[in-house]
């Protein structure tokens, strides 16, 4: 899975790759140097003293990823039709406007129970459990609490929102560094664009013919397979 990305990645023009290391870190480790790095230059980020969340993971890496240059997350065991150079350029085009992003988020209309919430703008401003009836956000007027008879329909029509399902991958301007000082060690990168959403533009890449495949059980070993053949 690690080679598959990385070979992903250079073919998309990135050439610096930072990867975070946790458990088996150091096979991980061995297993890159045994590959001359895939032959791109290679950093460690190193958890084993404290799995971080997906937030904290990110301020840990800081000082390996803090150039000035907008950066992309990427979970290794994630397989998908994702199109990367298309997706950094939608991020950097955002970027020339006047209200730079903080985030490009890739998203889709897959369907799911949890959902980041977006304006007419495609700018990020809370997220939902259809099921539950909770509504996250910094806007106070968009706040649910959980409610067994949840119109999550008619809120969204009322209030002029879209709503997709978020695919774990995500660019971010090296801003966030400075911003996620005062966050703790561990935390969620959700929780830290919904609590940034009201004071930064958060952005989302849509891609409705996203095709993914979750490479966490092995079960779905196969389908991974199926999917990298283009079966």
């Amino acid at each position: 899975l690690l080679e598959h990305l990385v070979e992903k990645l250079k073919r998309a023009g990135f050439c610096d790759v930072v990867i975070n290391v946790h458990h088996f870190a150091e096979m991980i480790r061995e297993y890159a140097a045994q590959n001359d790095n895939f032959g791109i230059n290679v950093a460690f980020s190193d958890e084993t003293d404290l799995l971080r969340e997906t937030g904290g993971g990110i301020r840990h890496a800081a000082q390996l990823l803090k150039d000035g240059e907008p950066f992309l997350v990427h979970n290794v065991d994630i397989l998908s039709n994702l199109d990367l150079e298309d997706f950094y350029e939608a991020h950097m085009a955002d970027s020339i406007s006047p209200d730079t992003p903080l985030a490009t988020l890739l998203v889709s209309e897959r369907e799911t129970a949890r959902y980041f919430l977006f304006d007419r703008d495609n700018n990020l401003v809370g997220w939902m459990n259809k099921l539950s009836g909770e509504v996250k956000s910094p806007y106070p007027e968009l706040r649910r609490e959980p409610s067994a008879d949840f119109n999550w329909e008619g809120f969204l029509k009322e209030n002029g929102l879209k709503k997709y399902a978020f695919a774990g991958t995500h660019i971010l301007s090296s801003e966030v560094f400075s911003i996620m000082e005062s966050w703790p060690e561990r935390f969620p990168i959700v929780d830290f664009y919904l609590q940034m959403a009201d004071k930064y533009i958060i952005k989302a890449y849509v891609k409705n013919d996203l095709k993914m495949v979750d490479v966490g059980k092995l079960t779905s070993l196969k389908e991974a397979e199926d999917f990298v053949n283009g079966d």
